[in-house]
């Protein structure tokens, strides 16, 4: 029996391989009671096969999984337990409701197979269709219901389990915009009412963003970096999580050394000019000489169409790409040698192509990351 101090799901060393390929390399996380945990990549990174391996829908090739305190796979034992008998809820990308079925026999139809009595399904499954509001719609037929009432189903069908942990695939994507943004704060709802652990596969940043009380994000089956969304927004282990998650500049450098804590960068743009010399903060590990790279989000940049004072910190003399109408901002685009920098300005602003702009941020607002 676990304690609220042990981790509902716990993944040791896990790797998945197929064929030549790794999909999953030496993975582990610790998931507590009551998290909504979400593993974010792009296309190919191994989330969707981190979630079937303890699913149970993979075997792995090396390491354990733990659920509940319980051994469900061991690659060194040989133990492989199957679905069914790990205790999770799934819901997929494809919903799985059978259009012959009403609402309530499509919730109550696992419950069937387990063979629970009649009056157990029954409360069970009008539980779970009132937890995800579908009660009034428990008699009608499935091809009758809507993408989000079909979502809803897939949910009720999952919670009707009472699971130790439920499984998320990607299970928005075939939503619209506005339906999708509808069900990220439904969902949220719900895992909080209820306080059942969550994992959640996306390669949505919004979406892990928005949901999310902690965010694995990775690439190329290893794990880039876990931490809650403002960390993992604010403070990026490395140049890949920051180009991943939401827009960042990244310019490669070199550490010429650090002043009061804070980095000293060379980046070089080219066409004779000599080198940016720029100051921020993070560096934490690099050492002198060492190539890195530096990030700075759009809001943190300032922009001007002269050049700051004698004094000013952090200043990038670029020209004018281009600017993009983004509903409350405009986005600029800026060249710097060879790069292309992106900042937020104001509706009003003007700018035209091939004019000269100034750009700058504070060190604290810029972070010196590994490549």
């Amino acid at each position: 029996m676990t304690s609220r101090r042990d981790p509902v799901v716990e993944l040791r060393g896990i790797s998945k391989r197929f064929g030549p390929e790794v999909a999953v390399d030496a993975v582990s996380l610790a998931v507590q009671p009551g998290e909504f945990v979400t593993l974010l990549g792009p296309s190919g990174c191994g989330k969707t096969t981190t979630l079937r391996c303890i699913a149970g829908l993979e075997r792995p090739d090396a390491g354990e999984i733990r659920i509940g305190g319980e051994l469900v796979a061991s690659a060194p034992r040989g133990l492989h337990l199957n679905p069914e008998a790990r205790n999770i809820g799934m819901v997929f990308q494809s919903y799985a409701v059978w259009p012959h079925m009403t609402v309530f026999d499509n919730v109550a139809y696992g419950l069937r197979v387990r063979r629970l009595g009649r009056a157990r399904v029954a409360e069970r499954t009008r539980r779970a269709l009132d937890l995800v509001g579908l009660g009034p719609l428990a008699g009608r037929y499935a091809t009758r219901l809507s993408g989000g009432q079909r979502q809803r189903v897939a949910l009720a069908r999952a919670l009707a389990y009472e699971p130790r942990v439920i499984l998320f695939d990607e299970p928005l994507s075939n939503l619209d915009a506005k339906l999708r943004e509808q069900m990220r704060i439904e969902l949220v709802r719900l895992q909080k009412e209820t306080g059942i652990t969550s994992i959640y596969v996306t390669h949505d940043q919004t979406e892990a963003l928005v949901m999310s009380d902690r965010v694995v994000v990775m690439d190329r089956g290893v794990i880039q970096q876990v931490g809650d969304p403002r960390t993992i927004y604010a403070q990026p282990a490395n140049a890949f999580v920051a180009s991943f998650l939401g827009v960042a500049n990244l310019l490669p450098g070199r550490l010429l050394g650090r002043t009061g804590g804070l980095c000293d960068l060379e980046v070089a743009v080219g066409d004779g000019r000599p080198p940016l010399r720029l100051r921020t903060a993070g560096g934490d590990g690099v050492l002198p000489d060492q190539r890195v790279v530096l990030t700075v989000r759009p809001e943190d940049l300032a922009l001007s169409r002269h050049r700051p004072g004698a004094g000013a910190l952090n200043v990038i003399e670029g020209e004018v790409v281009d600017t993009v109408y983004l509903g409350s901002f405009l986005d600029c685009r800026v060249r710097v040698g060879p790069h292309e920098m992106d900042v937020q300005i104001d509706h009003d602003e003007e700018l035209a192509p091939g004019q000269t702009v100034f750009l700058s941020f504070e060190p604290e607002h810029a972070l010196c990351l590994t490549r």
